[in-house]
C-alpha cells in the first residue's frame, strides 16, 4: 500500500499539531512552514475541513483514496460516522503497535509491521492497515523480542500510556484487544465532525 514518505514536520508545521509525537523540530518553530509562514491566513469554512481532514490523513499515515473508502466504510456503519471513522483508524494494526508503546511513532510501528515481527492469533501479518477486532491476541514473533526495537520497547514501556482497550506485556511482546475503542479513549487532537461535514460535501 502506498504512503506519504516526505517530510512530517513540515506538515506538522502546516497544521498546527504535532502529527510524529514528541518531534522536537516541531516544539521549536510551530509555525506554518516557508518564508510566509507567520503571515495571517484567511480562515474558511472549506479550508478548516479541508485541513482537519488532512491532519487526520497525515497523523495515520493515510493516502487520500484509502481515507476515502474508511469514511465511507464508517458512514454505513450504525452509530457516528465520525466516531466510527477514528474507531476505524485506530484500529489499525500498526496504530494499536504504535499505541501498545512497542514503536516510537506510527511510521516506526509501520516499519515494524511491514517487516513481518508481528503475529496476529498467531498467523504473520505484514499488512500495517489490517483490522484488530475485539479479543485479538498480538504478539512479536519469538525471534523478534531480542532485537533492538523490542529492546528498547521493553526498557522504555510506560503502562499509562496505553489506552484502556488494550492490555499490553511488554516483556512478552503481547498485546491484548478488549474491545474496538471508542471516541472517549482516543486522544488524537481531530474534531471529526469537520471531517464529516468535508465529504458531505462532496
Amino acid at each position: 500500500m502506498a504512503r506519504y514518505t516526505g517530510p512530517l514536520t513540515k506538515k506538522s508545521r502546516r497544521y498546527g499539531v504535532d502529527l510524529v509525537g514528541g518531534d522536537k523540530a516541531f516544539e521549536r518553530r510551530p509555525y506554518a512552514p516557508g518564508q510566509h509562514g507567520r503571515t495571517r491566513v484567511k480562515e474558511s469554512e472549506y479550508r478548516t475541513q479541508l485541513q482537519e481532514k488532512q491532519k487526520a490523513r497525515y497523523t495515520y499515515g493515510v493516502l487520500e483514496k484509502q481515507f476515502r473508502k474508511y469514511y465511507e466504510l464508517a458512514s454505513r456503519r450504525p452509530g457516528k460516522t465520525g466516531d466510527n471513522l477514528l474507531s476505524l483508524l485506530e484500529s489499525r494494526l500498526d496504530n494499536v503497535v504504535y499505541r501498545a508503546g512497542l514503536a516510537r511513532t506510527r511510521r516506526h510501528a509501520r516499519q515494524l509491521v511491514t517487516h513481518g515481527h508481528f503475529l496476529v492469533n498467531g498467523v504473520k501479518t505484514n499488512i500495517p492497515s489490517f483490522q484488530v477486532s475485539k479479543h485479538d491476541i498480538i504478539d512479536v514473533k519469538a525471534k523478534s523480542l531480542e532485537t533492538t526495537p523490542f529492546i528498547v520497547a521493553r526498557e522504555t514501556h510506560d503502562a499509562d500510556t496505553v489506552p484502556g482497550w488494550l492490555d499490553v506485556s511488554p516483556d512478552r511482546g503481547r498485546i491484548l484487544v478488549h474491545q474496538r475503542p471508542v471516541r472517549e479513549q482516543i486522544t488524537v487532537p481531530i474534531q471529526e465532525q469537520l471531517i464529516v461535514e468535508f465529504y458531505s460535501k462532496i
